[in-house]
């Protein structure tokens, strides 16, 4: 079969990592399409495997795949296609790409489940549930009706700042919930704006209109400290700051002086910088801050679905289709 004519090879330095994200049969199914060791490569044993890699032609890898030097690329003369079972390729693509080396990333699996978590959350804040929650266990409070609530979903307005994969899959979700969707990106054509049913505004009028604001910037460095004291300043009152996306772009000190002079706004807040907060910061006791643990991305069984996607890309490239989440270099310069 032509299928095992394909040599490949799993490469990755966290082997645990890539056994869980290509587990329940994924790395069995990869064995059975290509002629492929159950061996990992990882650096450290990278030169002891160079007999076997010499005739490779494609990669699969997740988290902790290494960034090939120019010893590693002599070692494997007949690479092709790396098929990275995860999201940022930023570590390793650029000396694949300068090489005509195709990456293809699992980039639109691992935002299914950041933009599952970023629409429970809006729901939630639209609600302002956080807050109501909180005042809730004060009995007083809530025997006299005095938990804060919020304006509810529908016809609300919802920022969502950049629109890369992640937002757009907010924005088909939130299409159920019928709220009104601005956007700020640059880089969105104003026709696919329009297809996708959402305003492009300013930043500025992001955070002034929108009930919610959620953060989805490329953590490049163009965008770190974009989000800043005049912002969250200009917020609606019990307005909700939603960040999955990375903490570099949050001037973190004037966000923290911003929400303690201002408690009738709600962060959410899953990324940080640093990551985690540093010990004393006031993020850990600030009652109008929820702080969860870089946990929107992939994890427990949604990993598997990564693989799905690189295998799928692979059958493609065997097939000699167009890749559907091929990284160019382009793309490169603008992705996190």
């Amino acid at each position: 079969m032509i299928d095992l004519m394909i040599k490949a090879a799993f490469v990755c330095n966290c082997t645990d990592k890539l056994l869980e994200v290509y587990g329940d049969g994924r790395f069995d199914r990869v064995l059975e399409l290509t002629d492929c060791s159950s061996a990992i490569v990882t650096t450290e044993n990278f030169f002891d495997n160079k007999d076997s890699l010499r005739d490779v032609e494609v990669i699969f890898s997740t988290w902790g795949m290494p960034a090939f030097d120019d010893s590693m690329f002599k070692v494997m003369p007949e690479l092709k296609a790396v098929f990275y079972a995860a999201g940022s390729v930023k570590g390793f693509a650029e000396s694949m790409l300068d090489r005509g080396i195709k990456v293809s990333s699992a980039w639109n699996a691992n935002a299914v489940p950041v933009a599952e978590f970023t629409v429970a959350q809006i729901i939630l804040a639209c609600k302002r549930y956080f807050a109501n929650s909180d005042a809730c266990r004060d009995q007083e409070k809530r025997h006299s009706h005095k938990a804060p609530v919020g304006p509810g979903g529908f016809e609300e307005t919802v920022a969502l700042i950049g629109c890369g994969m992640i937002a757009k899959n907010v924005i088909r979700i939130l299409k159920e919930f019928s709220v009104k969707i601005i956007v700020v990106d640059p880089y969105l054509p104003d026709y696919e704006a329009r297809t996708l049913g959402v305003e492009k505004v300013s930043l500025e009028d992001a955070f002034e209109r929108a009930f919610v604001v959620s953060n989805h910037l490329p953590n490049i460095p163009p965008t770190v400290g974009m989000i800043n004291r005049r912002l969250f300043e200009s917020m609606r009152y019990g307005a909700c700051f939603i960040n999955t996306g990375r903490g570099a772009q949050v001037v973190e000190s004037e966000m923290i002086d911003v929400l303690q002079k201002r408690p009738d706004l709600t962060a959410l807040l899953d990324v940080t910088c640093p990551e985690p907060p540093e010990k004393g910061s006031p993020l850990y006791t600030m009652p109008n801050v929820r702080l969860s643990s870089h946990i929107a991305g992939s994890l427990g069984n949604e990993l598997v679905r990564m693989a799905d996607s690189a295998i799928a890309e692979f059958k493609r490239w065997r097939d000699g289709l167009q890749l559907q989440n091929e990284i160019t270099a382009d793309m490169l310069k603008k992705m996190a």
